[in-house]
Order: C-alpha cells, then structure tokens, then sequence
C-alpha cells in the first residue's frame, strides 16, 4: 500500500478526500493533519512516514510554502504535493521550488488523482501538462527530446520563467518588449510539449535545464 499523508484546514476536505484514497485499492491515508503545527506532532510520533504528503497551498498562520519547506529539510524521504484551488502559476512554482514534486488541483478527477499518485511514488514526478499531448505525436517524442535545442535567449527566458517574476518583469529584466516574451514562450512550450507555466517549470526542472539554488540537492534531479 502506497501511505498517504494530507494537511489542509478544511476538515470536511480533508475527510472527503481521505476517503476517496482509502476507497482506492492502492492507498492508505496514515496520516491526517490540519495545520503545520500538528502535523509536526504527529510525524514525531510515529515510525512509519507516509510515501506522499498532499499539501494545501493557502493555510492560515503557516502556509503551504512553509509547510514543504519545513518537510523538505527534516524528512526528505517523502514525496511532496502541492494542492491547490486555484491554477496560479506563481503560487504553484514557490511551491516547486519549496521542494514539491507535481501540484494537483482541488477538483481533479478522481481517476487522474489516482494515475499521478501512482506516477509520484514510481517516478518521484508528475506533470498533468502530459496528459494533454496529442498521442499521435508521442512515437516522435524520443527522437525531439534527443535533438531539443534551446538558444541562449531561450534559456534566459526558462531561467526567469522559473522565477516569481511576472512576465513584464521577465521583459524589463530581459530588455525586450512583452511581445518577445511571448515568443519566447510559446517556443518553449512547443519545444517542451507543455501548455502552462507551470508546466514549463516542471518540465525545465525535470530535464535539469534550470537550476533552482534554493531547493534540496536531491530535488534538483526529478523523475
């Protein structure tokens, strides 16, 4: 059974949701928390950690960030999931870059839920940007991943994007217009088959294309 912890302050979600994982033949929801605090209590308490902790990404008092940080540094040996109700890209990279593996929303579907937990513990990753590719173009993705070439203007851009920065603060930095910055963009999600920021980010993180200095070492080398 692939152990499963969840923290959010909603208890009706919490419970809901755990019993959606239990209903699951693969899961068992060992651990049930409500805020950072006791959550720190709990995992002290016992010896047998979850695989993959599903974090809320908006907490009073302690956020989400702070919760994978804290969980990152003590107990690096469990998959980190952000959990959020709304797709901000900004909220969901301070997350990566907390240490998260993947970032679900609140309303996936339960089978998708099921299919990126059982990803997360086999391949330590998730990117739901994935999903979305045309399967008639997936017998050529070996052969472009092995010829993927970014320009030096392209990995600038990748390297903010992977940042908090906004887009117009991406062009200020880059000194180009916003119009470029779209270019950019919308190379880089071809060359890298997402559809989203956060995707983009994923995907720049698992192919080591970026480096994030504030993240464990042992996150930098994802999936």
């Amino acid at each position: 059974m692939i152990k499963i912890g969840i923290i959010d302050d909603h208890q009706l979600f919490v419970k809901s949701l755990s019993l959606l994982l239990t209903s699951l033949k693969d899961f068992a929801v060992t651990v049930e928390s409500l805020n950072v605090d006791n959550l720190e209590q709990k995992l002290r308490t016992i010896t047998d950690l979850p695989d993959i902790m599903l974090i809320d990404v908006n907490m009073p008092v302690r956020n989400g960030v702070e919760a994978v940080r804290l969980l990152n540094e003590q107990y690096p040996s469990i998959k980190l999931v952000a959990l959020s109700m709304d797709n901000d890209d900004l909220t969901i990279i301070k997350m990566i870059k907390a240490g998260c593996c993947a970032y679900l929303l609140k309303d996936t579907h339960p089978d998708e839920l099921e299919k990126a937990l059982l990803e997360i513990h086999a391949k330590g990753f998730y990117n739901g940007d994935a999903s979305n590719i045309n399967y008639r173009r997936l017998i050529m993705i070996e052969k472009e991943e092995q010829a993927l070439h970014l320009n030096e203007k392209e990995k600038t851009f990748l390297q903010h994007a992977c940042s908090e920065k906004t887009y117009k603060q991406i062009a200020s930095d880059m000194n180009v217009s916003e119009r470029t910055i779209d270019s950019y963009r919308e190379a880089l999600f071809h060359k890298l088959k997402v559809q989203s920021r956060v995707g983009l980010c994923l995907e720049a993180l698992r192919k080591q294309l970026v480096i994030m200095p504030d993240r464990g070492k042992e996150r930098q080398h994802m999936g």
